[in-house]
């Protein structure tokens, strides 16, 4: 009568597992370094872009994801139709809206000196209204911003600074001559690349403007800046607002464009590191496959004699698919620490914030069993398919 096979519970089924990592642990360690640097590449790979693209995300809000222009458009007589004088307050209480600003071309001529007769500098005055400084998210580099008074102070934009020779305010103060009113620079406004005309005009009070150089309130751009999930819903929402019966007399622009390259970006990372990781991957497979194919050769005798002593196919099988499975997970654990630390490595090289997505972790392990299961198939089915006298027979 033949006696029932005897099950390996797991604690057995480990330890016959990994005889062959414990008697031979070079071969071990160099089959673990190259799993590792699978893992370890689609660690960095996913963890680097990911990274990247919140640096990329903080730079591109940084200049203005988050912001919409408002122009009016020409009417039917060619010139453009004004926006209506309480804009700023219209904007200001759509829901969405965070913030915005408005600003009016006064058409008051400037020059460099208000004594001496100077000639035109062809410099635009603007009149503003609102917190633009805080919507465009620039500073000032040289004295300070406005302070909403009706007296005659203007801020310069740094190429109108730089053209009437004022980058740097001198300790004495400073007038120029706007439309025949001597208006004191109290300070220049670093670069705003989301508006090239505030760059190069004199910005002067809303307030001082229709006070000094009879600007009639109506404003000529409008500045928004809202929740940056929903502003592709906004921009007709601006345009009916300021423009209540025909919203396609206001034409609403994102100056940046930077939702369309946030999209472009995370499209090119995902696919070219996605592919080399699993090239990665694919190369530490072959590897660990190598290696189990060779111990299985040199095992003959072992596994002839486990087979003469009643094991039967399904344990064989079974040993050496737990010898391939742990192996790359140690593998990939050691991979995973090594992805994380090149990750950490490189982002503050680049001054990038840390991030590791937890998915990119349990993914990383989960590749690594995956790939010693795959890999270490094959040779456990060649393993199980020995004759037990020609597998003792083996020299």
């Amino acid at each position: 009568m033949r006696e029932p096979r005897r099950r390996l519970d797991l604690r057995d089924l480990l330890e016959v597992g990994t005889v062959g990592l414990r008697t031979r642990p070079l071969r071990a360690v160099l089959s673990t370094i190259g799993i590792a640097i699978g893992i370890a590449t689609l660690v960095t790979v996913t963890a680097v872009p990911a990274s990247s693209q919140a640096a990329l995300d903080e730079q591109l809000t940084a200049l203005g994801a988050d912001l919409l222009r408002a122009d009016p458009r020409a009417g039917a007589d060619g010139s453009p139709v004004p926006l209506p004088d309480e804009a700023l307050g219209m904007l200001q209480r759509i829901g969405t809206v965070t913030d915005a600003a408005t600003v009016g071309n006064t058409h008051a001529p400037v020059r460099s000196n208000v004594f001496r007769g100077y000639p035109e500098t062809g410099l635009t005055t603007l009149a503003v209204r609102g917190d633009l400084r805080g919507v465009l998210r620039t500073e000032v580099t040289s004295g300070r911003w406005l302070d909403r008074s009706d007296l005659p102070t203007a801020v310069l934009g740094i190429d109108a600074a730089e053209r009437l020779g004022l980058s740097r305010l001198p300790d004495r103060p400073v007038t120029i001559d706007v439309g025949g009113v001597a208006f004191t620079v109290v300070g220049v406004l670093a670069k705003t690349p989301l508006s090239a005309d505030v760059q190069s005009a004199v910005l002067v009070d809303d307030a001082a403007a229709q006070r000094w150089l009879g600007f009639d309130g109506a404003p000529t751009v409008a500045y928004v800046t809202g929740v940056e999930a929903s502003i592709d819903a906004l921009r007709p929402v601006v345009a009916a607002t300021l423009s209540p019966g025909a919203g396609g007399l206001v034409q609403v622009s994102q100056p940046s464009a930077v939702l369309a390259a946030k999209a472009a970006a995370r499209s090119s990372f995902d696919g070219l590191f996605l592919a080399l990781a699993a090239v990665a991957l694919v190369i530490g497979g072959i590897g660990v496959a190598n290696t189990m194919f060779v111990s299985v050769l040199e095992r003959r005798r072992e596994i002839g004699l486990r087979r003469a002593l009643g094991a039967h196919r399904g344990q064989i099988q079974a040993q050496f698919l737990v010898e391939a499975v742990t192996l790359c997970a140690l593998g990939g654990a050691t991979g995973v620490v090594l992805g994380l630390l090149g990750t950490w490595t490189w982002s503050g090289l680049q001054h990038w914030p840390l991030v590791v997505p937890v998915e990119t972790i349990l993914s990383g392990m989960a590749a690594a069993l995956v790939t010693g299961a795959v890999a270490g198939l094959a040779p456990s089915i060649r393993a199980a398919r020995q004759s037990p006298t020609a597998a003792l027979a083996a020299t």
